[in-house]
């Protein structure tokens, strides 16, 4: 969230954790003439890393509700951005398919190797897709192939794009059954075979104000509610009034998590996907910060998928030592704990998407069937 503290961000924090400022100092270890100097310099910045370090990691470690208020007092407007004009996006679509660890030592030992929010194992390629510009596979050493799809898209509404994203979920499954099967050389009936897509949304432009900025953005993240999926055609888009009244009157949606900061940007995550939109560019999360940590979230909930479904099938599930129980618990706490570098509004992120997706539970069950089963 703060990439360089100023003095007025350095007494919002301390304001929000409720501390006198010796109080404050005292927490931080530094003097409360140190506190003090940097409060007095007002809109004047301390990017020196004896600063910066320490209070990022002070927000770091601060608890959920000192961290949201710590975000409403930062946001210096309630308002969103105004108007730009039609509406654009950058449709990013994960597709995990588990195949195993030796068809993914196989598979990468061809491509670029990478890591996936800096410390999951995997390597990349581009793959050539139908209907994408940029198509790139990522492949996990612990045995998950996530297939990351990126498509600008400019709809003239929203239930178009909704409409847009079941419709092509279809098409996107059946294109990445082929792909890997293909990569694979697995054309047997029982080969790999990815089960869902998963949506990220970077709003770029919109024709969206104030309040209507704000929901345009939840029901990015939700687009059910806008779509018949019923229809014998199948899924078309409800009639027009429903996004007209949505937008003017809002969405409370249950699922739906915020992990925006006001003046900075606008972020929800839901069962469905995740939406985004920047404000103040050098302070917001980048694409790559929120692609990443989705394709950690997306490989590990493919492959606790698998730990379930052999258990559900009344096997035992067997996975090789390096990514049986300990992996997983090394996982859950790389996903759950936050950095001591790491800035609150992608710790705000990174808690919003695990608790959507359900990862935290699925990852202790599957940990838990791989402890018992190997011992």
């Amino acid at each position: 969230m703060v990439q360089r503290w100023s003095g007025r961000e350095t007494r919002l924090l301390r304001e929000a954790m409720r501390m006198s400022l010796r109080d404050f100092a005292d927490h931080l270890g530094i003097s409360d003439r140190a506190i003090s100097k940097w409060e007095a310099g007002a809109d004047h910045y301390f990017p020196r890393p004896d600063s910066q370090s320490v209070l990022d990691t002070a927000l770091a470690r601060a608890s959920d509700e000192i961290r949201r208020r710590f975000a409403e007092a930062l946001g210096a407007s309630d308002e969103a951005p105004s108007a730009t004009g039609a509406i654009a996006v950058n449709s990013h679509k994960f597709v995990p398919v588990f195949i195993g660890v030796d068809h993914a030592r196989r598979l990468g030992a061809h491509m670029t190797v990478g890591t996936a929010a800096g410390w999951l194992e995997s390597s990349l390629a581009d793959v050539d897709h139908p209907e994408a510009p940029t198509c790139t596979l990522h492949v996990f050493a612990c045995g998950v192939a996530v297939f990351h799809i990126i498509q600008p898209q400019e709809p003239a509404t929203l239930s178009e794009l909704a409409v847009w994203r079941y419709r092509s979920y279809a098409s996107d499954l059946k294109w990445a059954r082929a792909k890997i099967r293909d990569l694979l050389d697995e054309d047997h009936p029982h080969g790999p075979n990815p089960e869902y897509v998963l949506s990220l949304y970077w709003l770029t432009s919109s024709p969206w104000t104030g309040s209507e900025y704000d929901t345009a953005l939840r029901l990015l993240s939700t687009p059910s509610v806008l779509v018949d999926r019923g229809s014998p055609d199948g899924p078309v888009p409800l009639d027009g009034s429903v996004e007209e009244t949505l937008l003017a009157n809002g969405l409370d949606h249950p699922d739906i998590v915020s992990f925006g900061v006001r003046g900075v940007s606008t972020g929800y995550a839901g069962w469905s996907g995740v939406s985004y939109a920047s404000v103040s560019q050098e302070r917001s999360l980048t694409a790559d910060e929120l692609v990443g940590c989705e394709l950690a979230v997306q490989a590990l909930w493919c492959f606790t998928h698998q730990v379930q479904q052999r258990v559900e099938e009344g096997q035992d599930p067997s996975m090789p030592d390096r990514y049986g129980w300990r992996f997983l618990r090394a996982a859950y706490s790389r996903l759950s704990t936050a950095r001591a570098q790491e800035t609150a509004q992608h710790c705000l992120m990174r808690e919003a998407i695990m608790k959507t997706s359900g990862l935290a539970d699925r990852l202790r069950a599957a940990q838990d069937a791989l402890r018992e089963s190997a011992d």
